[in-house]
């Protein structure tokens, strides 16, 4: 009988100790894994399943692709070895009319297919556009009307406006299963991003904008909600639970708010604008009028100038040589700074001031290189 060849010999112990790597490390990944709370993939509300499903079938049409393809590289691989004396060798072929008709085909039907899967689902989902449905074959009722919720970003912390019922809430969110929701969202400093994976896509919130979502939580429960874009020293902190009730438990809910909660005047929102990180939920069982509409003004703070009457100004033709007068009213970013509140962090380029310690400002943070002011023409 002959022996075994010497590569074999060599190559015994290399496999074992490759398998047996394998058979350490595999169950604690496994193990680790089995922790991973998927919930993109496994949402509770009806836009956040559409955009799974859409994610789903754009890899399925990629790996109609993807897949053959590395299953022939590696079957080429195998069968064309040199050891493989069976093979054919032809080192003068060069074309295949069958093959280039599967090679340009294939790619082309699933590019189209894509294409028309993404168009339609731009449309579909587009965070602007009310709701259609519920959920699948369940269309919304003639007289259900959507929950308003406006959303202000702070930093760093979310505040909550309930219009229709006049109240408020920060870092805590809650709405009734089934029931369409309609969000507007803005920012006050800086611009960031409102993100509950459970219920929708990523929406931006940008100071002196406005943007909106539709979505709507079909499932109870309590689900994590976050800020998706960096905003500074306390943006890892800033998220907030939504709660999806029943109909009767939300007005429960509605019910305990107003009766425990303070009132959110505009000298209390000035306080609460105020940076500040890990803030517990607060409620307010009523909120002083037009205070959204000044948020999103920037205005909100005594001796402002709103955007709407500086957009009025504008489209009147502006305010000619007088519009100097404007200027400090004009002038936002400066503010925190003037009063002592500038969160550490805002450095240059930002802000056009060198960086300060945790000590305290140093004598550079003292020149107001970092206002923002808008001039009319």
């Amino acid at each position: 009988m002959p022996s075994p060849s010497p590569v074999r010999h060599r190559r015994g112990p290399a496999a074992s100790t490759r398998r047996l790597l394998q058979a350490l490390v595999l169950p604690p990944l496994f193990l680790l894994l089995s922790g991973c709370n998927f919930v993109v993939m496994q949402p509770s509300g009806d836009v956040a399943l559409q955009q799974r499903n859409l994610v789903l079938a754009s890899m399925g049409l990629m790996l109609l692709i993807i897949l053959p393809v590395i299953g022939l590289t590696l079957w080429f691989a195998w069968r064309y070895r040199a050891s493989n004396e069976n093979a054919t060798y032809r080192p003068d072929w060069h074309h295949s009319t069958q093959l280039e008709v599967v090679i340009w085909t294939a790619p082309l039907l699933i590019i189209i297919a894509l294409g028309a899967l993404t168009w339609i689902s731009t449309h579909t989902l587009d965070p602007f556009r009310p709701l259609g449905r519920l959920a699948p074959n369940r269309p919304i009722p003639a007289d259900v009307k959507p929950l308003q919720v406006e959303a202000v970003a702070l930093d760093w912390k979310w505040l909550f406006f309930y219009p229709e019922l006049g109240i408020a809430t920060v870092n805590e969110l809650a709405a009734p299963v089934d029931r369409p929701l309609s969000f507007k969202l803005t920012a006050t400093s800086v611009m960031n991003a409102f993100y509950v994976p459970a219920l929708a896509g990523m929406i931006y919130a940008m100071p002196g904008m406005e943007t909106k979502l539709h979505a709507v939580i079909n499932k109870e429960g309590v689900y994590d909600g976050l800020a998706s874009q960096y905003s500074g020293s306390g943006f890892s902190r800033m998220t907030f639970k939504f709660h999806g009730l029943k109909p009767e438990e939300f007005d429960a809910w509605v019910a305990k708010t107003k009766e425990k909660g303070t009132d959110l005047t505009r000298e209390a929102y000035l306080e609460l604008e105020k940076p500040s990180e890990g803030v517990a939920p607060r409620f307010y069982k009523s909120v002083e009028g037009g205070l959204y509409s000044a948020i999103l003004n920037m205005c909100a703070q005594p001796g402002k100038m709103c955007m709407s009457e500086m957009m009025h100004i504008d489209a009147n033709g502006g305010g000619g040589k007088d519009s100097h007068e404007n200027r400090e009213r004009l002038q936002y970013d400066n503010r925190r700074l003037e009063q002592g509140q500038e969160p550490n962090g805002a450095t240059v380029p930002a802000t056009g001031r060198p960086p300060r310690s945790e000590g305290g400002a140093s004598e550079g943070d003292k020149a107001p290189h970092g206002d923002m002011q808008l001039h009319h023409h």
